[in-house]
C-alpha cells in the first residue's frame, strides 16, 4: 500500500491512539505541554499507521507480569493486555498428570538403552512408544482480554499520524490531528506500580471522549460491573478453575463520566482522561496445588488503589526512573544515524539492500537495544519467567502453548541478561526453576529411579517435568543441567558467593547427583554416556550424542568447582571422578566436522536448524580457539556446512557461534541474516511465527562480538566486523563481576575502561596492548604498573576502583568509500603517538588478494609525543569491495587499523 493510500485510510481505522509526547500524568490542575517525540537517541520504533496484525505491528509493553500490545488506532483502540500466570491446564484441569507416568513401566528404559547397545541407535517413534505418554492438561498461555476505547464516530480527516515505541523511557503512544485538534496518547506497563497507565489528551479542551470495555474469549466465566468509574472485569477459567481478576480505573479531567450496566465506562467531552489497568490470578508457584486460595481481585483493587493514590505524575516518574535504571547502563554507538522513515521503511530498505550503512547500523543498534527492552519488559522480579512470547500473547491456544521448551528456548531468552548488565532479570527464572525442583524429584524418582530431579523438553508453570509424545520433542532430561548453567554463570558475573551458597550449588548438586545416579558405562569403550540420547531434532537416539555428553560435562565441571570453592571436598571429589570417566562429546570426523553423535554419521549436506553439537563453544566454554583450536575448526567445519539458513532462534545462536570463533564478519552475516528474512516489522523475531528467543539470542550474540570472558581473560573486541570498524559501549558486563567501556577507532580498541566489583587480578587481552599504552587507576589518578605479554595484561585491581588502558599510538586509513576494479586510488594511513614519542618503525599495508599497493611497506621516522604521520599508497584494486589492514611495527610494539572500501 503506497504512503498516499495507507493516509487515506486513516480515517477508517477503528483503533484509538497513544504518543509518545505526553503530559506528564496528573488526575487535577492544568496540561503541562508534551516534549518532543524522542527519535535524536535512535531508540524509537514508528510507524506512519496504526497496528491491524497483532503479530507483526502491535508494539509491546510490559511490567513483567504484565503486558500489552499497542495497536494505536484512531476510532476504536484495542489494547490487547496479559498477566502472566494465567494458564489453562495444571490441576484442576482433566486428568493433569505432570507428564509422570500413569502407571509403573518396569524396565521400560533399561529396555530401551538394551536397544541402543545392540543395535547402536533406536527408532524415536518406537522410544517414544516406550517412553512416552499424550499429554493431559498440559495447559497453554493465555490471552487476558482486550481494553477497547470507542469512540461514538470516526474523527475526521486525520493528518500527522504517528506510532511509537520509546525503548529508552519504555513508554508507547501515538499522535494524529483531526478537526483542527491534535490528540496524543501514552501508554506505559510500570514494573514498579504493577499497573498498566494510559493517558488521553488533546491540545484544545472538551475533545476526549470514549467508551472502555474488556472483553475476553469464551473459555472462562466472566463477569464486567463499573463503579465510580471503575470496570472490573473477573470470572474462571473453564478448564482448570483458575481465577482471574482485572480492574480499570477511568480517571477524567473535565467532561463527564458515566457507569454503564454492560460494565463499561463512557467519557464525554473531557479535556483529558486517564486509566490504571491492574490484573492479576490466584496462582501460586507452589507444588503440587498451584494456587493462592485467595480471590485475586483484593490484590488487583490495591494495586489499582495505591496508584491512583500516588499520583499519576509520580507514577510515570517512578516507571520512567525504574526502567532507565536498567536500559541505560548499556550504550552502543557505531556512527549509526536513524533516517528520517518509518521503522518498517527501514527495515525493508535493510532487507531490499537500498539503506546506506549509517542507517543499517541504526537498525542493528536499534535490535541490539530491542532485546534488551524485551527483557526489561517480560522478566523482572516476582512474576515468571519470559516464556516463547516474553509476556505476550492474543490468543487462546498460542503457538507451542507459548511455554517453557527448555531444550534451548528458555535458556536463551537468559543470554543476554549478564553480558548486557541486565542480571536483575535473571531472578524469575531463578524462581521458575526452582519451583521445579519438588516435581521433578517426583520424576527422577518415578522414571529414572534416581536422587535429585529432572525436567525434559518443555514445561508449563505447573511442575511438568515428565514427557510426551512427540518423538523428536519429548526427551530431553539434560534441560535441568543446561538450566543449572545459568546459575553458575550468574555467580561468575556477580561473584556473589552467598547466591552461589544458598541457591547456586544445592541447585547444581541435586542435579549432578540425577546424573551420577543415571549415567552408564558404554560398553564400546567403558566411558560414561547418557543413554537414550538424542541430538534435537534429529536422527535415531543413541548413547552419547555430543549435546548430552557436553550438558552434562559442563554441569559436573562447574558443580565441582564449586564445591571446591565452598569446601564440600566430599561431593567434590565424587563428580570429579565421575567427570574424569565421562564421554566428553568432542570428536572430529571423517570430514573435519565436530561430530553430532559418537558414531561418525553427520551428513555434510544436512543443513539442520539446530546445531546443538556445538554447546561447547556457546554457551559452554569446553571449545575455544585459543585453547582448543582443533576442535573450534572442526565447529567451524560443522557451522559453515550447516549453511546460514534456519529459523529465526537459529539464526541468532549463529551469530554467537561465529562470535566465538572470533569471526565477526561472519557473526555479522548472521545478525544480517536475521533482521533480512526472520524479522517482523514491530522488530519482533519470526520462527515462524513469532517466537521471542531469537531477539534476545541476537542481543546477546552482539554482545559476545564485543566483549567475551569465558576462557580465563576478559577479551576486548574479540569479534568486530569490518563494517563496525569506528564506535563505542558503555556497560557491558564480564565474568568476575567487571564492567566494560571500550572505545575503538580503524577496528582497533584505543581506549579500554574496566570497573572492578571485586578486588582481585583480572586478565585483559586486546590488540591495544600490543602497542605503547598506559594504564591509570581514574579512581585515584595514579598511572598503573601491568605485567604483561603480547596482547594480554594482568590488573591487580581494587574493588570500586575504575581502571583505564589507553592507547599511546594508533592508525587510521583514509580511503574512498567506493571503488572500481582496475581504477587506481589513494589510501592515506596516519600514525600518531599520543602521550609519548613513538620510536622508527615501518608502516604495511596488508590487500586482498589480486589488489596491489605501491608501495607495500614504507619506513616510519620517530614521531615525538602528540604528533602524526600521514603514508600514501597507491591501490590498484581488482574487485568493488574489500577490507584494508594497516599494520605500523616497530621495536616491541605492534597498531593495527582496518577499514572496508566498496
Amino acid at each position: 500500500m503506497s504512503r498516499t493510500r495507507r493516509r487515506g485510510w486513516l480515517a477508517l481505522v477503528a483503533a484509538a491512539t497513544l504518543t509518545a509526547a505526553i503530559p506528564p500524568l496528573s488526575t487535577a490542575g492544568p496540561s503541562v505541554a508534551a516534549e518532543p517525540p524522542r527519535q535524536e537517541n535512535g531508540m524509537t520504533l514508528w510507524y506512519d499507521e496504526p497496528a491491524t496484525d497483532w503479530e507483526s505491528q502491535s508494539l509491546p509493553i510490559g511490567s513483567g507480569a504484565l503486558g500489552a500490545s499497542v495497536f494505536g488506532g484512531v476510532q476504536t483502540e484495542q489494547l490487547q493486555f496479559n498477566e502472566k500466570t494465567l494458564w489453562t491446564g495444571g490441576p484442576g484441569s482433566p486428568g493433569y498428570d505432570f507428564g509422570n507416568w500413569t502407571s509403573p513401566r518396569p524396565g521400560a528404559l533399561e529396555a530401551v538403552q538394551q536397544r541402543i547397545a545392540a543395535d547402536g541407535q533406536a527408532d524415536p517413534e518406537w522410544v517414544a512408544d516406550q517412553l512416552g505418554q499424550p499429554k493431559h492438561g498440559f495447559g497453554a498461555y493465555q490471552t487476558f482480554g482486550d481494553l477497547r476505547l470507542t469512540q461514538p464516530q470516526a474523527p475526521p480527516e486525520v493528518t500527522g499520524y504517528r506510532r511509537h515505541l520509546d525503548l529508552s523511557t519504555a513508554t508507547a503512544g501515538v499522535r494524529y490531528a483531526a478537526g483542527g485538534t491534535e490528540f496524543t496518547r501514552e501508554y506505559f506497563a510500570s514494573a514498579a506500580d504493577q499497573v498498566i497507565v494510559a493517558r488521553l489528551s488533546a491540545n484544545q479542551p472538551g475533545q476526549v471522549g470514549f467508551t472502555a470495555a474488556v472483553t475476553a474469549p469464551d473459555n472462562r466465566s466472566k463477569s464486567a460491573r463499573a463503579g465510580d468509574g471503575r470496570l472490573t472485569f473477573s470470572g474462571h477459567l473453564t478448564d482448570n478453575g483458575m481465577r482471574f481478576a482485572a480492574q480499570v480505573q477511568v480517571l477524567n479531567e473535565g467532561g463527564s463520566r458515566t457507569d454503564n450496566a454492560d460494565g463499561s465506562v463512557t467519557v464525554q467531552a473531557a479535556d483529558a482522561v486517564t486509566l490504571v489497568l491492574a490484573a492479576g490470578t490466584d496462582y501460586a508457584p507452589v507444588h503440587p496445588a498451584y494456587r493462592t486460595g485467595t480471590d485475586p481481585l483484593t490484590g488487583v483493587s490495591q494495586r489499582v488503589d495505591q496508584a491512583v493514590a500516588k499520583g499519576l505524575t509520580a507514577v510515570r516518574t517512578a516507571h520512567v526512573a525504574d526502567h532507565r535504571a536498567l536500559f541505560d547502563r548499556v550504550d552502543l554507538q557505531l556512527g549509526q544515524q536513524p533516517p528520517p522513515v518509518p521503522t518498517d521503511d527501514l527495515l525493508r530498505s535493510y532487507q531490499d539492500g537500498s539503506a546506506p550503512p549509517a542507517a543499517r547500523k541504526a537498525l542493528e543498534v536499534l535490535y541490539f537495544q530491542y532485546g534488551r527492552y524485551l527483557l526489561i519488559a517480560s522478566s523482572r522480579p516476582g512474576s515468571l519467567p519470559a516464556n516463547l512470547q516474553g509476556v505476550w500473547n492474543n490468543s487462546t491456544s498460542p503457538p507451542w502453548s507459548a511455554d517453557y521448551h527448555v531444550n534451548i528456548n528458555l535458556q536463551m531468552n537468559y543470554w543476554p541478561a549478564e553480558t548486557t548488565n541486565l542480571s536483575e532479570t535473571t531472578a524469575p527464572l531463578f524462581d521458575y526453576v526452582d519451583s521445579m525442583v519438588p516435581p521433578g524429584e517426583v520424576t527422577a524418582r518415578e522414571m529414572f529411579g534416581n536422587r535429585g530431579w529432572v525436567v525434559h523438553n518443555e514445561t508449563n508453570p505447573f511442575g511438568f517435568t515428565g514427557v510426551h509424545d512427540w518423538a523428536t520433542a519429548f526427551w530431553f532430561p539434560e534441560s535441568g543441567a543446561w538450566l543449572a548453567q545459568h546459575y553458575y554463570e550468574h555467580y561468575l558475573f556477580t561473584r556473589d558467593e552467598a547466591f552461589l551458597r544458598e541457591r547456586a550449588y544445592p541447585m547444581m548438586k541435586s542435579l549432578a547427583q540425577f546424573w551420577i545416579d543415571e549415567l552408564v558405562a558404554d560398553p564400546r569403550d567403558g566411558k560414561l554416556v547418557v543413554t537414550p540420547s538424542y541430538s534435537p531434532e534429529q536422527g535415531p537416539f543413541t548413547a552419547g550424542a555430543s549435546m548430552s555428553q557436553q550438558i552434562v560435562g559442563d554441569l559436573l565441571t562447574n558443580t565441582v568447582a564449586a564445591a571446591k570453592s565452598l569446601g564440600d571436598n566430599g561431593f567434590a571429589g565424587e563428580a570429579a571422578d565421575v567427570l574424569s570417566r565421562l564421554d566428553p562429546g568432542l570428536r572430529i570426523g571423517s570430514w573435519g566436522q565436530l561430530q553430532e553423535w559418537k558414531t561418525d554419521q553427520d551428513d555434510p549436506g544436512n543443513q539442520h536448524r539446530h546445531v546443538s553439537h556445538l554447546f561447547a563453544l556457546h554457551p559452554g566454554s569446553r571449545v575455544t580457539p585459543a585453547t582448543t583450536p582443533e576442535f573450534a575448526e572442526a565447529a567451524k567445519v560443522s557451522l559453515t556446512a550447516r549453511g546460514d539458513g534456519g529459523t529465526g532462534w537459529s539464526k541468532a545462536w549463529k551469530i554467537n557461534f561465529w562470535a566465538r570463533l572470533l569471526d565477526g564478519d561472519h557473526a555479522h552475516t548472521m545478525l544480517s541474516e536475521l533482521l533480512k528474512t526472520s524479522t517482523l516489522t514491530n522488530l519482533w523475531d519470526t520462527h515462524p511465527p513469532f517466537q521471542i528467543d531469537g531477539n534476545f539470542g541476537a542481543t546477546a550474540g552482539v554482545a559476545e562480538m564485543l566483549l567475551q570472558s569465558h576462557s580465563g581473560a576478559v577479551d576486548v573486541l574479540p569479534a568486530l566486523p569490518g563494517s563496525w570498524a569506528d564506535g563505542s559501549v558503555r556497560g557491558l558486563r564480564a565474568r568476575g563481576d567487571l564492567t566494560a567501556d571500550v572505545d575503538w577507532s580503524g577496528g582497533a580498541a584505543n581506549r579500554i575502561a574496566l570497573t572492578a566489583g571485586h578486588t582481585g587480578a583480572v586478565d585483559v587481552r586486546s590488540g591495544l596492548f600490543e602497542g605503547p599504552f598506559e594504564v591509570r587507576d581514574t579512581t585515584t589518578g595514579q598511572v598503573v604498573e601491568v605485567a604483561g605479554e603480547g596482547d594480554r595484561i594482568t590488573l591487580n585491581a581494587e574493588q570500586g576502583h575504575r581502571y583505564e588502558a589507553k592507547a599511546l599510538a594508533s592508525v587510521s586509513i583514509m580511503a574512498p568509500d567506493e571503488v572500481s576494479p582496475g581504477t587506481p586510488f589513494t589510501a592515506e594511513v596516519t600514525v600518531a603517538a599520543t602521550g609519548k614519542p613513538l620510536p622508527r618503525g615501518d608502516v604495511r599495508l596488508s590487500l586482498p588478494a589480486g589488489w596491489t599497493a605501491i608501495p607495500a611497506t614504507q619506513p616510519s621516522a620517530p614521531l615525538r609525543a602528540d604528533t602524526a604521520r600521514t603514508h600514501r599508497f597507491e591501490i590498484t584494486p581488482s574487485s568493488g569491495s574489500a577490507s584494508l589492514h594497516a599494520v605500523a611495527t616497530g621495536d616491541g610494539w605492534t597498531v593495527r587499523a582496518s577499514r572496508q572500501v566498496g
